[in-house]
This record gives structure tokens, C-alpha cells and sequence, in this order.
């Protein structure tokens, strides 16, 4: 900030990740662990107390639609939709599971719809893309990535179908017998769009007017140093170069005192700050990085800073690196929170990890434009073209930068950065 406050599934052939730790969700005897919410009728309560009488009211109807038959969870195509008890992040999730046909199902997560389940013969259907097969995104937004799969992987009618499924932030991935049917895509808040996915929530199986039996139900809760290495995926092979050898400030200068390389990463010395940057310059591109906040912690990241000042006014904007969570920021300006470009656009909260943790951020910057994106939810995407107020300031000098230096802009807390890489766009 600135320094001046304003399933193990059956089927061999489809595993989860390494290290997995998979969880039952599914006892095969009974209904433990799971509740009747259809989140469309609960999202109309308008109260607390009117949220837990409508979900007391589901519950009871649940129990009358959904059952166990031969160790498989069984809806008759009506009821509330079984929903785990529990809430969930990041996961690997899979399941198998058998439609009738005019099937119209899915799998929502965190609360959010949803997975897409189809007959895909079913005619009707056809005009809202059951013919391109299950696995999408389908409440995407048209002509977004995920909204439709990438090939049709179902099955016949009757037969057993093995979705694995892996969410980290938004980001989505769905293998649908064993094929790749959406990679890598955000997946929408279909309650608030302009908001991402909540950073948590429970898995609803959807029920929507025909049978549907699921079997194999697991998930593998994903820590986040796992999931920072899977969202990052190879560097090279996507264009990025390093800024940081991990053992000593080369390529970088600015106030290299006080700054030190701790453990393989960059870190501001306690009590000392100023900006650490690049010694060459960019225009439009790409960072990506890891950081880490102690309780309390300050920093910030330089966009096209000229080289000297104060990197939130005189650079094109300094984005909040902070500990959202510290009570001495309770009461910050909205614009001052990480992510943020400072006194300019704020930044969505709740997505960062425990203090002490890594965290993993990529950065686009592209004309009068940034996107931040924080462990794979997107918090920031704002066109500072069309900002006119600034916290503090009746003018933004540097806003309209169109190059300058990437850099780290200390406020005297011990910040830590590592694996820092950079694209030119």
C-alpha cells in the first residue's frame, strides 16, 4: 500500500493429481453428509431466518425425491438438489454417474451452476447445445471459453459416465471419460457476473426431471502450494521470462539496499521500503509471481513506473499487495486493498490466502487497461481510461504511461516475491 493511508473413482484410468488425498462424499448406505438446497429457491429468502425455513422445508422434500439403491444415490427427477454439507475451494472432485433419457442435469460448485449434464440425442435440447455433448460451462457466457466442451464425450444412454473435475479459484477444468472437455476456463458467477465465484462453497447434484443415479463420489481438497504450481504451469512454454535468478538482485535496481534475497525470494527488509525495479523498461505485458504477506504487511506492485517517485502517482498505478485481513486496514478506502490500483479501482476481497502463505498472481497489462488475477479468481479488470477520481489527488500524473519499469514498492514490511516472470504482449 501507499505510505500515506487514504473420488478415487472406480475406473482405473481416471486419477487425481499427485499426493491425492481423496475424501468419500458418498457412504452408499444412506443420505449422511448430504441436505436438500436448491440454491434458485434459497436465494429468494430475504432473511436469515427465512433462509433457514426454506432450506428446513427442502430438507424434508429432499428425503422424499433421493435415495440409495444398490450403493448408488438415486433421484427420481424431482426434489431439491443434494448438497454436501460442507463447503469447498480449491478440489479435484469426481464422480460417475447414469441419466435416462431427456437427462437435463448438472453439477454445480460452489453454489454456482454449473457442469452441464445432457441426453444428447434429446431434441428439444438440441437447441440449447445438448448435441455438443455434457462437460461445459453452460451457464458461461455465450462465446466464452468452457461454455461449450471441446468434444462430446457421453456415452450412451444407460451407460455409466466418469467426469473429474478440478477447480482452483474460477479456474475450470472437466475431463469427461477420460477427454478433455474444458481446460482451463473461468467459470462464471451466474449470481453476480460482475463479481468472481465465492471462494467457497458447497457441490449441489442437480435434478431436473428425469432419473439420475451417481456412484463414486470423492474430492481431493487441493492445498495451495498445489494449486499455485497448477495454475501456473510451465513458464517457458508459454512465453514468459524469469526477472529473478532466486540467489541475488541481478536485473534489478532502484533501492537494492534495502531489499535482500531470503530463501529463493525477494523480500523488503523490515523498515525499509522505497521501489525495487526492473532495469529495463515495458509497454503492454504480461508478470506473474508468487508473494507473501506477513500479518500486517505492505507492499506494492509498480506498472510502468518512470523511475523515480511515488510509484502510485507518478508510474501508471501501484497495485496493492496487502494483508487484507490486518486490523489496523479495517477501515481503508475500498481502493486501498490488495489487488487495487491504488485510489483508482478497487479490487474484489476474500480471495487471498492465510497470512505466511503463498499466493499466486498474474498480472495483464495492456494499454489503459489491467487485470489481476489472485489463485486463479480475477479481482481486479478496470480501465483506468475511464477513471476520474483519485483517493487524495485531483490529478493522476502517470496514469497514461504508456511504458515504464515493473517494480516492487516497499512501506517497510518484510513482503516476500518469488518466481517472478514476465511476457511482453
Amino acid at each position: 500500500m501507499h505510505k500515506t493511508p487514504i473420488l478415487l473413482l472406480a475406473t482405473a484410468a481416471v486419477t487425481l493429481s499427485a499426493q491425492a488425498e481423496p475424501v468419500s462424499l458418498f457412504n452408499g448406505k444412506d443420505l449422511t453428509g448430504w441436505h436438500g438446497d436448491n440454491p434458485h429457491t434459497t436465494v429468494k429468502a430475504k432473511t436469515p431466518e427465512e433462509r433457514q425455513k426454506s432450506l428446513a422445508a427442502q430438507d424434508a422434500e429432499f428425503k422424499t425425491h433421493w435415495s440409495v439403491q444398490n450403493g448408488e444415490l438415486v433421484n427420481d427427477g424431482h426434489g431439491p438438489y443434494a448438497t454436501t454439507e460442507k463447503d469447498y475451494g480449491d478440489i479435484e472432485f469426481l464422480v460417475e454417474y447414469k441419466t435416462v433419457p431427456t437427462a437435463d442435469s448438472g453439477i454445480y460448485l460452489r453454489g454456482t451452476p454449473q457442469v452441464q449434464i445432457w441426453d444428447v440425442a434429446h431434441e428439444p435440447s438440441i437447441k440449447h447445445g445438448a448435441d455438443k455433448g455434457s462437460g461445459g460451462l453452460w451457464n458461461n457466457s455465450p462465446g466464452t471459453a468452457g461454455k461449450d466442451p471441446l468434444v462430446k464425450a457421453d456415452k450412451a444412454l444407460g451407460e455409466w459416465n466418469a467426469f473429474k473435475i478440478r477447480q482452483l479459484g474460477a479456474r475450470t477444468w472437466v475431463w469427461l471419460n477420460d477427454q478433455a472437455v474444458v481446460e482451463n476456463a473461468i467459470m462464471e458467477n451466474f449470481w453476480d457476473r460482475a463479481k468472481p465465484l465465492p471462494a467457497k462453497g458447497p457441490i449441489h447434484l442437480q435434478t431436473h426431471g428425469g432419473e439420475i443415479r451417481w456412484r463414486h463420489l470423492s474430492v481431493k481438497e487441493i492445498s495451495g502450494a498445489e494449486a499455485n504450481d497448477l495454475l501456473r504451469g510451465d513458464d517457458a512454454a508459454a512465453g514468459f521470462t524469469s526477472l529473478f535468478n532466486g540467489k541475488d538482485l541481478a536485473g534489478w535496481t532502484g533501492a537494492a539496499d534495502n531489499y535482500e534475497v531470503v530463501d529463493g525470494a525477494i523480500q523488503c527488509k523490515a523498515g525499509k521500503g522505497g521501489v525495487l525495479r526492473t532495469t529495463e523498461e515495458y509497454a503492454d505485458f504480461v508478470v506473474r509471481l508468487e508473494f507473501k504477506v506477513p500479518a500486517g504487511g505492505n507492499n506494492g506492485l509498480a506498472i510502468r513506473y518512470p523511475g523515480q517517485g511515488d510509484p502510485a502517482y507518478t508510474g501508471m498505478t501501484e497495485l496493492q499487495v496487502l494483508d487484507n485481513e490486518a486490523e489496523k486496514y479495517a477501515k481503508l478506502d475500498p481502493r486501498q486493498y490488495h489487488g487495487s490500483a491504488y485510489g483508482m479501482s478497487p479490487a474484489h476481497r476474500g480471495y487471498q490466502r492465510p497470512v505466511g502463505e503463498w499466493n499466486y498472481q498474474e498480472v495483464t497489462v495492456k494499454g489503459s487497461t489491467i487485470k489481476v488475477e489472485l489463485n486463479g479468481s480475477v479481482i481486479l479488470d478496470t480501465d483506468l481510461s475511464k477513471v476520474t477520481e483519485y483517493a487524495g489527488k485531483k490529478e493522476h500524473p502517470g496514469k497514461d504511461l504508456a511504458k515504464g519499469f515493473f517494480g516492487f514498492a516497499g512501506h517497510g514490511d518484510a513482503v516476500a516475491f518469488r518466481k517472478i516472470a514476465i511476457k511482453r504482449l
